[in-house]
C-alpha cells in the first residue's frame, strides 16, 4: 500500500470506534440465497455479477438500523477465490465489495470490510507464514484502496493465522477488528484449535488489533460468559456476531430456532458482560437488527 494512501485512509478515520455501543448487520448468506444465489455458489463473485442483489442486501441493514455494515468480501483472498476460478479478480472483487457497502451506507453508517479465513491450514504445511501474510496483505490492500471505515478479520478458528491477517491490515491504517469463532470444547468456549478467550485475546492484542471479538459458531446464550472472559483480560472494545441458535436440518433447508425475541433478550445480557459492537451471524436477518434497534439496549 502507497504512504499517501496510508495516510489518507488514517486521516480519514478517527478513534470513533473506542466508546459507546454501536448495532451491527447480520447474516449475509442467506440474505443473498433470498435473492437468487444458489447452494454452493461463492457469494463475492456476485460482486461483479450481481451488484443489485448485494446492495439490497446491505441497504436490507442500513434501512434495519445499522450503525456498521460490513462487506462481501468474507471469501475474497486468492485462495479461496482460488477454488473459484476467480484468483485473477481479487482487486476487483474485493473493491466492488467495499464499493456496494458504502454506497448503501451513504454516510448513515460505517463499512468494516471483511476479511474470512484463507481456507489453508498453516499446520498442514502447504503454505508459509509469509505467503498467508502476502495474500491477506493482497485482499487488506484492494480493500483499502475504497477506503471503508475498518476491515474485520472474522470466523478464524487458527489464532496464528488471525495474528498474520491482522498485521497485513494494520498495514492499511484502518482500525481492524479480530473475531475469533469459540465453538469447540466441553464448554464450547475454545476454538477448533483448542484456544482459550483469554489466549486469543493475547495473541490478537499482541498483532495490534484494535477491536477483539467472536462470531459464528454458536448462539447468543453461548456467547455471554465468552464475553465476560475477554472484559476480563482487556479493555479494547469488543465486537459480538452470535448465530441465531444452533443449525437444525428441515426439509433440506438450514434452519436457526432462536426467535427474535429471546435473541433482543439475551443482547442485553451480552451488552451487560461488555459487548461494544453487537449484530447477528448465521440465521440472524434485517429483522433481527430492526428490533435490536427499536428495543431500550442500545441507550
Amino acid at each position: 500500500m502507497t504512504s499517501d494512501l496510508k495516510n489518507n485512509v488514517t486521516k480519514n478515520n478517527s478513534d470513533w470506534f473506542r466508546s459507546g455501543i454501536f448495532l451491527l448487520d447480520g447474516g449475509w448468506g442467506t440474505q443473498l440465497q433470498a435473492r437468487g444465489l444458489a447452494v454452493g455458489e461463492h457469494p463475492d463473485l456476485w460482486n461483479l455479477s450481481h451488484s443489485d442483489a448485494v446492495l439490497s442486501v446491505a441497504e436490507s441493514y442500513i434501512s434495519a438500523g445499522s450503525d456498521v455494515i460490513l462487506s462481501n468480501t468474507f471469501g475474497s483472498s486468492r485462495f479461496v477465490l482460488a477454488r473459484n476460478c476467480a484468483d485473477d479478480k481479487v482487486e476487483a472483487i474485493n473493491r466492488a465489495g467495499v464499493a456496494i457497502s458504502k454506497q448503501a451506507a451513504n454516510g448513515k453508517a460505517k463499512v468494516f470490510a471483511s476479511i474470512g479465513p484463507s481456507g489453508v491450514m498453516l499446520l498442514s504445511g502447504n503454505v508459509t507464514e509469509q505467503e498467508l501474510y502476502d495474500v491477506f496483505l493482497e485482499q487488506a490492500t484492494a480493500i483499502a484502496t475504497e477506503q471503508p471505515d475498518g476491515i474485520v478479520i472474522e470466523t478464524m478458528s487458527d489464532p496464528a493465522e488471525a495474528a498474520i491477517a491482522v498485521k497485513a491490515a494494520k498495514t492499511t491504517g484502518l482500525p481492524v477488528a479480530a473475531c475469533m469463532v469459540f465453538d469447540s470444547g466441553k464448554n464450547k468456549d475454545r476454538t477448533m484449535m483448542g484456544t482459550t478467550p483469554e489466549q486469543a485475546v493475547a495473541k490478537l492484542t499482541e498483532a495490534g488489533a484494535d477491536i477483539i471479538g467472536s462470531n459464528c459458531g454458536q448462539g447468543i446464550d453461548g456467547f455471554i460468559p465468552i464475553c465476560k472472559r475477554i472484559r476480563a483480560v482487556t479493555e479494547l472494545p469488543i465486537w459480538m456476531k452470535p448465530n441465531a441458535g444452533l443449525p437444525q436440518m428441515i426439509d433440506g433447508r438450514t434452519v436457526y430456532s432462536q426467535s427474535l425475541e429471546d435473541f433482543v433478550e439475551k443482547a442485553k445480557q451480552l451488552i451487560d458482560a461488555g459487548a461494544n459492537f453487537i449484530g447477528g451471524c448465521c440465521g440472524t436477518t434485517p429483522d433481527f437488527i430492526a428490533a435490536l434497534r427499536k428495543s431500550t439496549i442500545l441507550h
